[in-house]
């Protein structure tokens, strides 16, 4: 029998933050003598299959049944932290329930069970949120990654899994890790983010944001560049948005993050290999995959390695309007990151020869940037142009300059185009978009804030 302890079944929604220092010592006792009772002397195969609020209410109801056939008398909020701690350690996430029902959190770092960090607003800061110890931290690592058949232990001691409202999810555990059981939650919004979104939070200007558009509407090939937590994937999110809704879009991801509100939309996530390392299923076989299930354009959550190669073929053989991410610090860097995934794939193939297999497949590099104040900018949009006499070069049409920093340490600067008239302007004439040559001009800092 499944113990309900062991396997979450629903996600509860907290409707007030919980503290979790462990210093009630008599709730603490409280909470382990009546799991141990919910354990022995309740039908848990029954009680698992309730519904979410069922389940609640079933547990109240035993609880404070065993409270009153034991005659134990505690506080009004004594007992509510028990209730919640129970249905959070028996069903939930314990103590990160909180953290995860908290729409202002972003992400969540675990140091370690006494040192746990969010980051609200770009900012990281520390909580107040505690473990007991670092077992108490595993358990709550192995009942994330159980359900989606995944392990984590000696053999095995990185894990990158998911919660099940799609909040990505990475694990380390001794002797990699120094500091005990090192935990990384990067959550998912209820609502993916929306281009008015971007432009509210000053990531960048209309003008961009309208030739973005236009850039997917036209099956232009767009790579997204950016370091870790630049905001490559919600970028990807928010430009795929443009896709028009006749064409069959296919994404290939390593942690399935994307979420396209559209029809005709199929996702495949790779797996890693079995206890006995056997059953890997790679992004680069997914890609070779995708081809043949009729698509007209493939999304690539990420590439990394030699998948790169097979999605420049891709995009070089007929399926315009692809885009990936790769992790990159600026557009000439991507470029490079991939001729050398490419090289990884294994291709004998002169430098040279790689370079043009790439400059012929790309159109459009758009880099992302966290800044230190903790915002994210797209800080660079850029054409790879190709020249008659079969060089190529990165131009860039869009940028952020910055102009300093104010007495709050917040990032001062604006968005302007560069004066550079980028050549896809032909294509997306064709694509019956008119967009003006005018948006490419030099303008004053005061225009485009």
């Amino acid at each position: 029998m499944s113990s309900l302890f062991e396997k979450r079944k629903e996600k509860f929604v907290q409707k007030k933050s919980t503290s979790y220092h462990y210093e009630n010592h008599l709730v603490d006792d409280l909470v382990e003598h009546y799991k141990a009772r919910l354990l022995r002397d309740t039908n848990l195969e029954a009680l698992t299959q309730l519904s979410q609020g069922e389940m609640r209410l079933k547990i109240e109801q035993l609880v404070s049944q065993f409270m009153s056939e034991e005659k134990v008398i505690i506080s009004r909020n004594d007992k509510e932290l028990l209730i919640t701690r129970i249905l959070d350690e028996s069903v939930g996430f314990g103590p990160l329930e909180p953290l995860i029902n908290d729409a202002s959190i972003t992400e969540i770092l675990i140091n370690g069970y006494q040192e746990v960090y969010v980051e609200r607003l770009g900012k990281l800061v520390l909580s107040d949120v505690k473990f007991r110890d670092d077992d108490h931290v595993r358990h709550i690592v192995d009942r994330i990654v159980a359900p989606l058949g995944r392990r984590i232990d000696e053999s095995s001691p990185m894990v990158d899994a998911r919660l099940p409202d799609g909040s990505r999810v990475n694990a380390v555990i001794s002797p990699i890790s120094l500091n005990g059981t090192l935990v990384s939650i990067r959550k998912f919004r209820s609502e993916p983010f929306q281009v008015e979104d971007l432009l509210n939070f000053n990531s960048l200007n209309s003008v961009m944001a309208t030739f973005m558009e236009g850039v997917v509407k036209a099956k232009m090939n767009t790579l997204i560049s950016g370091g870790t937590g630049s905001g490559k994937t919600t970028l990807l999110n928010v430009i795929a948005a443009s896709i028009p809704f006749g064409e069959r879009v296919i994404t290939i991801e390593d942690s399935a993050e994307l979420r396209l509100d559209r029809p005709n939309v199929v996702g495949m996530e790779a797996r890693p290999a079995n206890v006995e390392g056997k059953g890997e299923i790679s992004i680069r076989s997914l890609v070779k995959n995708a081809l043949r299930m009729r698509p007209d354009r493939i999304i690539v959550g990420e590439v990394r390695s030699g998948e790169a190669f097979d999605m420049l073929q891709a995009m070089n053989t007929g399926h315009e309007g692809s885009i990936t991410t790769v992790h990159a610090n600026s557009p000439d860097d991507a470029l490079r990151r991939v001729e050398a995934m490419v090289i990884m794939a294994g291709m004998d193939l002169p430098s040279h020869i790689i370079r043009e297999y790439i400059v012929g497949a790309l159109d459009i590099v758009i880099q992302a940037t966290r800044l230190t104040d903790g915002t994210r900018k797209i800080v660079s949009i850029s054409e790879v142009r190709k020249n008659g006499d079969g060089t190529h070069e990165i131009k860039e049409i869009f940028q952020f300059k910055r102009t300093g920093i104010n007495e709050k340490g917040e990032i001062l600067g604006y968005f302007t185009p560069t004066g550079y008239v980028p050549q896809c302007l032909e294509r997306l004439r064709v694509f019956g978009i008119d967009f003006p040559e005018s948006a490419f001009r030099d303008v004053q800092e005061e225009v485009y804030r």
